[in-house]
């Protein structure tokens, strides 16, 4: 995994994570990464150091990795427990959710420009980070 600094057209600052360069360089193509903040999908990498290990810092780094993927398993736990999974549904059932009082969260797949298109309606979406994979 490969975590970047971005920044979109607006100078919001934010970091992500991608599996590879190409990765990041694919989902930027097709608009899907966007800033946290005022949803621009026009982001770049910002100039960053390596980040060199020493030995004395290798079990902090593994503790705070291995809390930082209870976190993302957590919030999976949560989501599927109290959200309905309605899969390649999930626009036309955020739409129809939004003007139901004490509708049930729902959670799914969208397109980008599906996901853009809920915002621009004012229906909340956020993307769900991937499963961190064993060993990742």
């Amino acid at each position: 995994m490969i975590r970047y600094d971005l920044v979109c057209a607006h100078g919001h600052l934010f970091d992500a994570w991608f599996s590879d360069s190409a990765s990041f360089d694919e989902q930027v193509k097709a608009g899907l990464v966007e800033c946290p903040v005022c949803g621009s999908t026009r982001v770049e990498k910002q100039l960053m150091a390596p980040a060199v290990k020493g030995s004395r810092k290798q079990p902090a780094l593994a503790e705070e990795t291995a809390r930082l993927r209870a976190m993302v398993r957590a919030l999976h736990e949560h989501v599927r427990r109290e959200a309905e999974y309605v899969g390649r549904r999930f626009p036309e059932e955020a739409r129809k959710r939004a003007r139901e009082e004490d509708a049930k969260p729902v959670w799914g797949e969208a397109a980008a420009e599906e996901v853009r298109a809920l915002r621009e309606e004012g229906i909340e979406v956020l993307p769900l980070p991937p499963l961190p994979e064993k060993k990742n």
